[in-house]
């Protein structure tokens, strides 16, 4: 199950995860376009990217480092959504 945790200012949604078996978090990167949406996906805190659709180069160096940035953040609501 993933959890809306922010929209960026292009319509791009940032979403994680429960923390999974292996004590990662999944980060899901997705923005809408004509006909369906871009998308990748982060694991956390590794900051492996995995498939990457439609996002440029210069796009993704801005969501790994929005991802890094918020990385703390991000695994601490993933903890206290996997406690409950």
């Amino acid at each position: 199950m993933f959890y809306e945790y922010a929209e960026l200012s292009d319509g791009t949604q940032v979403a994680y995860s429960d923390v999974l078996e292996d004590g990662t978090v999944e980060v899901s990167v997705e923005r809408p376009v004509d006909l369906g949406f871009d998308s990748a996906l982060c694991s956390v805190p590794s900051f492996e990217w995995a498939r990457v659709d439609g996002f440029s180069e210069e796009e993704m160096a801005l969501l790994d480092g929005f991802v890094h940035r918020n990385a703390p953040l991000i695994l601490r609501l993933a903890r206290e959504v996997s406690r409950t």
